[in-house]
Order: C-alpha cells, then structure tokens, then sequence
C-alpha cells in the first residue's frame, strides 16, 4: 500500500494517539515508539517499537530500520543530540532538531526567551544544590514556584509560600524529574489573572494562531481547559507576537512546520511568556470538541507540508480530565453512556492507558455551549460520570 509519508512517533501517550488518527486518516504510516509496551498511540499506529527515549542507540537503530520521511517527538525526555545528527544525515526532524533540545529542558527554552528574544518573563534563577535553592529563592523572593527543568505534567513542581518549604520543595522536583540532570528552575510566582495557551502553527503558508485556550491547573497538572478564553485584542496581539518570535527561533536547520503550545500568564493588559512544547499540548485536546480541525489534524497538516486555513474558528467548548486514584493493572471503565446523555455536545475519550496510578489522566470528557462557561460546566458533569472499575482487588 502507497502512504504519503512514513513518521516515526517518538512518545505514544494520549496526544501521540490522536495524532495517530490524524496522520493516518491523511494516508501516512506511523511506526510509534515508547519505552514500554501497548502505549496508547501504539494501538492504533502501523507498526511499533520499545526502547527508553534517551536511549540514543536504540533511537538511531529504529530510524535505520524504518527510514522515516518525519521523525516526530511526542514527549521532552529524548536522546536530542542523536536528533541533530540525524537531522544532519538528511532525517527531517519535526519541527527541527534546534526545537528538540531547546525544550527537552527548560532552562534552555527559558533562556532562548529572556535572554536572545527578550520575551517578558517572571524572575528566575537555576539550581544545582539546595544552598543553590536558597539562593534563587532570595533572588525570586517568595512566595516562589520550584520544578524540575525536565518534566512533563507537572510533575515535581511546588509553591513555595515559606523559606521552611524549600528543601521539601528541591526534594520533590529531584524525586520527580525526567533525564539524568538534577537541576530546577527557581522562578518568581506570578499572580496572573489567568494563564493561556496559544497553539500556533508553522506551516507552508505561513503562521496560523488558534483561537487562546484557557486552562486550570492542580499539582501543576491541566485538570480543565476552555476555547476561546476571554483576553482583550491588545492581550492577544502581545501573545502572538511573542509566539511568533520564539517558533520562528527554533526552525534551526529544519523546516520548523508544526503545531506549537506556547503557554503564557496574562496579568491584566501584560503577557508574561511561561513555557513552550513544539507539539500538541495537552490542554489543546479542547479543540476536538470546537475546532474544525484539532490541534492534531492541525500538526499533521502542517508537518506533511498540506494547506491550512490561515484563520481558525472555534465554538465554546471545554475539556475535562477523568482521572484514576490508585494503581492498577486490572481495571475498566463505567458511566460512559450517563456521560454521552449529558447533553447531545459531550464526548469521551479514553486513552488505552494499561495502568492506573494516583491522579494519572485515562481520559478526557468534550462539550460545547452557548458559552464557556456552558461548556466548562457540561464537561465537567459528564467527566463526573465516568468511574474506573478497578478488579484487582484495591481498596
């Protein structure tokens, strides 16, 4: 069978598998990747392979063996160097092999905003050591936010409200880290009125900026997320500025095509750059539900070089996490019909997770509404409705 294309699928969680969808629904081969077996993306993709990401070995040998026309990262924790060389080889990298390593941490993407672009930021410093954390805490002041500079989810962040705080705090984010470095960014806790992501999307044609994306977070992690977030025009010119200016920096020795969730605290009239994840973005699954194209169509659109419409539209609508609460092996899922007949809008997706642990996402509930706030209500009422079943025995 012809395929328009071959893409090897570095990470096969949740966002990896709709992105599976979208990329085979437009005719390519997914060979998807992950470091343990049955990811979710590897269900629905053509072929698979497990091997850790930062196994730069077993990388370079999938690549050989597949000769992928796109290599495309799904997750931070990568081999990055092993992407330059091969971008180097001739491999196109998605978005570029630059992207890769900048945000595999984020002291480097933070860097690339605040120092080279001059992006507004809050106030930061890295740490090494906890006399180092002290340090960086009287820099930021406090109350401050401590986190790893690789993770993904959340995991190992902290507020820190008190100077009695800070080890318990370095202890977490050393504890919860991804890669071999034991390094964390130390920065200032903003205040913002809100936060947003903006999915903006290098393509062919151009740049193309989704409608912003609202989110709430818990534990550093999207519980829920709502489009289009209310911001005024000035907000929103800033934000895309400033999107604009940091894809463009990471296009490196590749095409830079791709969908990018870039984050940002708005604090009345000013736009404070966060973070930045060259991929689809969690909080993007809200766009299943309003977009006529999701962020996934969207990055498999643009990486695979097809058009895209240069304005995006989006209905109000929301999403909301259905989260598991212990581990298990043995498990199932009920309430998935009373959550259909929350309203006609709502819609259920479940990842293909095969295990459980405490506050790990296995799905995520969809609707629509005459506003927002419709929206965020309706889906969180259906996500409601879903309960795992667990049969292992666990209380």
């Amino acid at each position: 069978m012809a395929h328009i294309a071959t893409i090897l699928l570095l990470g096969s969680g949740e966002l990896g598998r709709e992105f599976v969808i979208s990329a085979k629904r437009l005719g390519a081969r997914v060979i998807a990747c992950d470091a343990y077996d049955d990811a979710p993306a590897m269900q629905l993709a053509d072929s698979r392979e497990v091997f850790p990401m930062l196994d730069g070995e077993a990388l370079r040998g999938a690549v050989e063996k597949h000769q992928p026309d796109l290599i495309v990262p799904e997750i931070e924790a990568i081999r990055t160097e092993v992407l330059a060389e091969l971008e180097g080889e001739g491999f196109n990298v998605v978005p570029s092999a630059r992207a890769a390593q900048l945000t595999m941490n984020r002291d480097a993407i933070r860097d690339l905003a605040a120092g080279e672009l001059r992006l507004v930021t809050s106030r930061y410093r890295y740490a090494e050591s906890f006399e180092d954390v002290r340090a960086a805490a009287a820099h930021t002041g406090l109350p401050c936010v401590i986190k790893p500079v690789m993770s993904s989810s959340g995991k190992g962040q902290s507020k820190v409200d008190r100077a009695d705080q800070l080890e318990a705090a370095w202890d977490y984010a050393v504890a919860n880290m991804r890669g071999d470095r034991a390094r964390v960014i130390v920065e200032q806790f903003v205040d913002f009125d809100y936060e947003i992501t903006l999915l903006t999307v290098r393509h062919a044609g151009g740049i193309t900026f989704c409608p912003p994306i609202g989110h709430r977070q818990e534990r550093g992690d999207y519980q829920e997320s709502w489009q289009p977030a209310a911001m005024s025009t000035g907000a929103l010119a800033d934000a895309q500025e400033m999107a604009e200016k940091v894809v463009m920096a990471l296009q490196g020795d590749g095409r830079g095509w791709g969908l990018f969730g870039v984050e940002f605290f708005v604090k009345g009239e000013e736009v404070i750059f966060s973070e930045l994840s060259p991929r689809p973005h969690d909080t993007g699954m809200v766009t299943l539900a309003g977009q006529m194209l999701s962020e996934f169509d969207l990055h498999a659109r643009a990486i695979l070089g097809l058009p895209l419409p240069l304005v995006l539209l989006a209905a109000p609508s929301a999403s909301a996490v259905i989260l598991a609460d212990r581990d298990s092996a043995d498990f199932g899922f009920e309430g998935i019909a009373e959550a259909l007949g929350v309203d006609p809008s709502a819609d259920i997706r479940i990842f293909g997770k095969p295990t459980t642990r405490p506050f790990r996402r296995m799905g995520v509930a969809l609707a629509c509404g005459n506003d927002t706030d419709e929206a965020r209500a309706l889906a969180r009422k259906a996500a409601d409705k879903v309960r795992i079943a667990y049969r292992d025995g666990a209380a």
